[in-house]
């Protein structure tokens, strides 16, 4: 989770990391795509992806994490799902190619009302979104409904509760009130939504952490 460093308010606050809008939500979820990029590939080799897996990315910003999931679903369906209207547009935009092609579409929808019917992904995943939920509890229930029997659901995020976080990013979570359980949290909130198997994987040198439910 990082910010700019500026004597005015920073593009993160102008665009609000919780609902991006406007130019500057643009340019924060463009970096965004960057940013995450390392984070990112690392979550995805916990996912165990298919060419004929049926994906959905939850908060799936400006779109990087649905486009490197296609690389690898080549059979199957790519979705995402999130509720700020900007970053709909920009995942489309984003995946224009693999929208053309049929395989891909983005929702605007809140985590906690998923507008699709029980069972239907074996993949699921949210990156440096988990944060932002505004019932965890709750919500991880709705993932669970929505993911098939025997499959995989991650949460990624580049800071965990558990880690020795610089000031900078203790300052950011004061900021935006974000949400950063320890591994303990995680697993009990996963266990508690349903998820029968629960995995912690962390990156030594890091504060990256991936946790892994199955249903």
């Amino acid at each position: 989770m990082s910010t700019e460093n500026t004597t005015g308010p920073s593009i993160t606050e102008l665009g609000d990391p919780s609902k991006p809008h406007g130019e500057a939500g643009a340019e924060m979820l463009s970096g965004m795509n960057e940013h995450h990029y390392e984070v990112t590939g690392w979550g995805l080799s916990f996912l165990e992806l298919r060419k004929d897996s049926r994906v959905l990315d939850i908060g799936c910003g400006g779109g990087e994490t649905l486009r490197r999931m296609s690389e690898k679903v080549t059979e199957g369906s790519l979705t995402g799902a999130d509720h700020s209207p900007l970053s709909v547009k920009m995942s489309l935009e984003h995946n224009h190619e693999a929208v053309s092609a049929g395989r891909l579409n983005v929702f605007e929808a809140s985590v906690g009302e998923l507008p699709f019917a029980d069972d239907s992904f074996d993949r699921i995943i949210t990156v440096e979104s988990f944060y932002f939920w505004e019932d965890p509890a709750n919500d991880l229930k709705e993932v669970y409904r929505v993911l098939d029997k025997r499959g995989i659901f991650l949460i990624v995020a580049d800071i965990n509760g558990d880690a020795e976080l610089s000031e900078e990013d203790l300052a950011n979570i004061r900021k935006y009130s974000l949400y950063n359980p320890t591994s303990a949290e995680l697993e009990v909130l996963l266990t508690q939504a349903g998820f029968s198997s629960v995995k912690i994987h962390k990156k030594g040198g890091t504060s990256w952490i991936c946790a892994e439910g199955r249903k």
